[in-house]
């Protein structure tokens, strides 16, 4: 069973936890490999026979390591209590003799049917009250007791069997552990929830003063009686702050349970071999940034399955250009190191529409990941299956088992240029000044977005499209930015955007206060300060605990329908929105950048500036659709910052890495690379054609 600590020892260990990691998750990669690109693959699901040919195939493609088991729990305890190492000691031994390094799973998100069966207890409910049922993955319920002894079981016996394997290179908890956007309402996850809230809140009173439990008469007499918000279950709308405590809940409850996982295997492992999951930004109820109890923490990714439209007519078969970008950039920062530990191989088999990707488009997205600092890429999967629910899914070898798909070609070749690339690595070099003059922190706080998702007040309303149009400005920039959490340091960053912060506290503020008197430059947006951290509304005007930071009022905002557009003023350009609109009333000494120029309160600012000690504070106020005019806001604050910036072409990116320059186009058109005359081109040419790739070294 899990222990409840008191939350601000919670707070610091979970502090002092993220530096340590912060520190030491380097170590456990040689930084002269750059990055080691491999495949997973399921000895399991494939005949015998199959394997040597495989594996041996695997090493003739050039991958270096392979990923065993995180779906295998049925094989390695086919009955209870009775576990079998044998077929999977088979495995690795067939890896090390092609030299192939290995990374181990735990099997947690496929419990055995034995399992279901006996202890049916252990299933997640979801929010219409239907059991999960065996036959999938990830219907196993994170709070149910039952189920983590043997989880706890099952992983110890792992640890223990593999304790001194050297062979061993690393090790992944669980897979994609999320439910995939599904929340748990089970038994055992009410029960768990309602211990969370008693040490959370320590008695009912202040629950029910935090969470307003007067209206509608909600109020409560025992934490016993507190049910999980269930929008399925009511009439109206939920309370907003118990689907923000409970969204908090759910993250902490992932975290601790792959936390007991990352205990019992650091009882026993060796030192050197590191423990990570792997995640999507995406789903919740997962915060990659609550995972500070691992080594760290990678990500997977998919770009072209129908949901991502990308840029212009063929984007659809690329993705967009912020998508791996962000996804470097937040996990990188969350322990200081990462590694994508599934990418599209090619076309998918659950895809809203499943499309060919361009051609050279899956060795582009490899090259980003590296461009991002990632220590290592593992494509999903080495052989396309022929049986179950990933028929349609592209792997590395085809359905015949030993032709290379249009995928497979592509890694056989960037494989071969990750390797002749080590030869020009230089582990004395160091960033370029300039590019190290326009690093920029994006602050996240997944509160913010939990809690706007609950209550967006319009449909068009959608906080990670509202980051990204300033995020992705910043790529356009050509400047390193890092996704940084409230806990770290802010004053290495020029410059710092922390978009629509709704949730905040007086010690934030003064935070923000100093770093801009200290000569950082802050960037805030729309619905920024509205509320407490408990999703309170302030008892002062609206917003007001930021007023003296941003030198104005927040006199009301506005929303229009998606068939209105209004209309901004900024010098000599016009800019529209509709989605969201902060009318601000600047003090004494506050510069107006744009007005809103139409609608009753045309005239009135919409974006302002003012400075504070050495640096600037700048607010905009409008949410717009295509982005230009938060791109044309930082485009000023880094003129006034004497930050020289780039102005790429939208698709194209551009990112520093250990001495490297790589350049990735997603955009329909080439690109000319105003690459140096000195410098030296590596791999492609200047004319950076849609879906390929450059690099170069500046000498």
């Amino acid at each position: 069973m899990k222990h409840y600590f008191k939350l601000s020892f919670l707070l610091l260990f979970l502090l002092m936890k993220k530096n340590v990691s912060a520190q030491n998750a380097d170590r456990f990669f040689a930084k002269k490999d750059l990055m080691t690109i491999g495949s997973y693959y399921y000895p399991e699901q494939w005949p015998h026979e199959y394997w040597e040919r495989d594996i041996k195939k695997m090493a003739e493609v050039g991958f270096e390591f392979t990923h065993f088991g995180e779906f295998a729990w049925a094989f390695i305890e086919p009955e209870e209590g009775k576990f079998d190492f044998k077929w999977l000691d088979e495995a690795v031994e067939l890896a090390s003799k092609n030299h192939i390094k290995v990374i181990l799973c735990t099997s947690s998100p496929t419990p055995p049917v034995w399992l279901s069966q006996k202890h049916p207890e252990i299933l997640m409910v979801n929010e219409t009250g239907t059991t999960m049922q065996h036959g999938s993955r990830q219907q196993a319920s994170w709070s149910s007791s039952v189920y983590r002894q043997y989880v706890s079981k099952m992983v110890e016996a792992l640890a223990k069997h593999y304790a001194n394997d050297k062979r061993i290179w690393g090790w992944q908890l669980d897979n994609e552990p999320s439910h995939y956007g599904q929340y748990d309402y089970s038994p055992a996850a009410q029960e768990s929830f309602q211990k969370w809230l008693k040490a959370k809140y320590k008695n009912i009173d202040t629950l029910n003063k935090t969470w307003g439990t007067a209206f509608w008469s909600i109020r409560y007499s025992d934490f016993n009686q507190v049910r999980i918000p269930n929008a399925k279950e009511l009439i109206a709308q939920p309370n907003p702050h118990a689907v923000l405590d409970f969204k908090r809940f759910s993250s902490d409850e992932i975290t601790d349970f792959l936390g007991m996982q990352y205990k019992i295997l650091r009882q026993h492992i060796l030192p050197e071999q590191w423990i990570t999951t792997n995640l999507m930004p995406d789903h919740a109820p997962v915060d990659p940034e609550r995972m500070t109890n691992l080594d760290f923490v990678t990500y997977t990714k998919y770009l072209v399955a129908g949901y991502d439209k990308g840029l212009g007519p063929q984007g659809f078969r690329m993705g967009s250009p912020t998508s791996i970008a962000f996804a470097n950039d937040f996990f990188r920062s969350i322990n200081g190191t990462t590694g994508v530990m599934e990418l599209q191989p090619g076309q998918v088999n659950w895809g809203k529409f499943n499309p060919q990707p361009m051609p050279g488009v899956v060795r582009m997205w490899i090259w980003h990941a590296f461009a991002g600092g990632n220590k290592f890429v593992c494509n999903y999967r080495f052989k396309q299956p022929l049986t179950g629910g990933e028929q349609y899914h592209y792997g590395i070898i085809s359905t015949d088992g030993v032709t290379p798909s249009t995928s497979g070609l592509e890694y056989i070749k960037v494989i071969k240029e990750m390797k002749d690339l080590r030869k020009s690595y230089d582990p004395n070099e160091k960033m370029p000044k300039s590019y190290q003059s326009k690093l920029t922190a994006v602050l996240y706080n997944p509160d913010n977005r939990w809690e706007m998702d609950n209550q967006p007040q319009t449909n068009q309303w959608d906080f990670m499209q509202h980051l990204m149009r300033y995020y992705g400005a910043l790529k356009q920039f050509g400047a390193p930015v890092d996704v940084i959490t409230e806990d770290k340091d802010f004053s290495k960053y020029p410059v710092m955007v922390a978009p629509a912060y709704q949730l905040l506290d007086a010690k934030l503020v003064a935070r923000w206060k100093q770093y801009v008197e200290n000569g950082g430059h802050l960037v805030l947006s729309s619905r920024t300060g509205q509320k407490d951290r408990n999703g309170k509304l302030w008892e002062m005007k609206w917003a007001e605990p930021i007023y003296n930071l941003i030198g104005a009022k927040v006199s009301f905002y506005d929303l229009l329908p998606d068939s209105v557009q209004g209309t901004i003023k900024m010098g000599t350009k016009s800019f529209k929105w509709n989605n969201w609109a902060d009318i601000l009333e600047p003090f004494a000494g506050t510069e107006v950048i744009a007005t809103y120029s139409s609608q009753f309160y045309a005239g009135k600012a919409a974006v302002i500036s003012c400075k504070l000690g050495k640096g600037t504070v700048t607010y905009v106020g409008a949410d717009t659709d295509d982005g230009s005019l938060e791109k044309a806001v930082l485009k000023r604050v880094y003129q006034q910052a004497g930050i020289v910036s780039e102005d790429l072409p939208e698709g194209v990116v551009i990112d520093w890495r250990d001495g490297f320059w790589v350049g990735v186009n997603y955009s329909g058109k080439p690109y000319q690379v105003p690459v140096p005359a000195q410098a030296k081109i590596l791999i492609g040419t200047k004319t950076l054609k849609p879906a390929d790739v450059i690099v170069w070294k500046d000498k």
